[in-house]
């Protein structure tokens, strides 16, 4: 038996999310498990995280166990003649027996498109937030900077039980020329993220952008934790898991 790594695409606007969820509902995760035993793997595969519906991933590692002889270049092939047109598997990898996609991931990181332009794409309404006001970008990267570091992010969090506390390394935004014109993107890397974090970081960021809040705000929900002091969240449609890093001894088969 030997344990691979996939690396999916996927567009997640016609996805009830990463997880799998009760029967009828299409999930990512669900589609691959249904299609696994077809190349002789077991029906179990284990993400690096989690997106919710109508969020897309660039590189999202998933984990699973291959009886078959299959050789590992040709696992992407054989899985996409099989997934439908919004998950494709990218690349693979045999890794070491005991690697775990989420437990073992060093860090993960996301990014979030917004286009700036005074009409809205028919062609990105599924891949980026449309913003038609102008944005104070400077009060936005002063917001941006009290992101970075050791926090509780319960205050951006959504319907999270878990512990709040996280380390953000890098939280940036970039100016692009995008294929229907300019756009900002949010780059977010982080060990790991809470439910709906990324979402409600861009919302209140947003908010500082349009002058609604300022940006020692942010500081005072990161001190908070009250979710009611930060802006909404911000639409999935914007949302990319874009990859995660592993330890080099946990990529290597033994």
């Amino acid at each position: 038996m030997r344990r691979i790594l996939i690396l999916t695409e996927y567009d997640g606007t016609h996805f009830a999310g990463l997880q799998r969820q009760r029967p009828g509902l299409r999930t990512v995760q669900g589609e691959l498990e249904r299609i696994l035993p077809e190349i002789g793997a077991l029906p179990k595969a284990v993400a690096a995280g989690r997106t919710d519906a109508g969020v897309h991933a660039l590189a999202m590692p998933f984990h699973f166990d291959l009886l078959s002889r299959i050789p590992t270049e040709r696992i992407p092939e054989a899985l996409n003649r099989l997934l439908p047109e919004d998950l494709k598997v990218i690349a693979a990898k045999e890794v070491a027996p005991d690697f775990h996609a989420r437990k073992d991931a060093l860090w993960r990181a996301y990014l979030y498109r917004i286009l700036l332009r005074p009409h809205p794409s028919p062609l990105l309404r599924h891949r980026a937030l449309w913003i038609r006001h102008p944005l104070d970008l400077a009060a936005v990267r002063e917001a941006l900077a009290h992101l970075p570091g050791r926090h509780s992010f319960l205050g951006f969090a959504k319907e999270e039980v878990r512990a709040g506390e996280r380390e953000l390394y890098e939280a940036r935004m970039e100016e692009v020329e995008g294929e229907a014109g300019r756009e900002l993107r949010f780059y977010f890397r982080g060990q790991s993220f809470l439910r709906g974090q990324v979402r409600g970081m861009v919302g209140t960021l947003l908010e500082v952008g349009l002058g609604k809040r300022s940006p020692d705000s942010i500081r005072l929900i990161l001190q908070t934790q009250d979710r009611s002091q930060a802006g909404p969240s911000a639409p999935p449609q914007g949302l990319y898991f874009l990859e995660a890093a592993y330890p080099p001894e946990k990529l290597t088969p033994r």
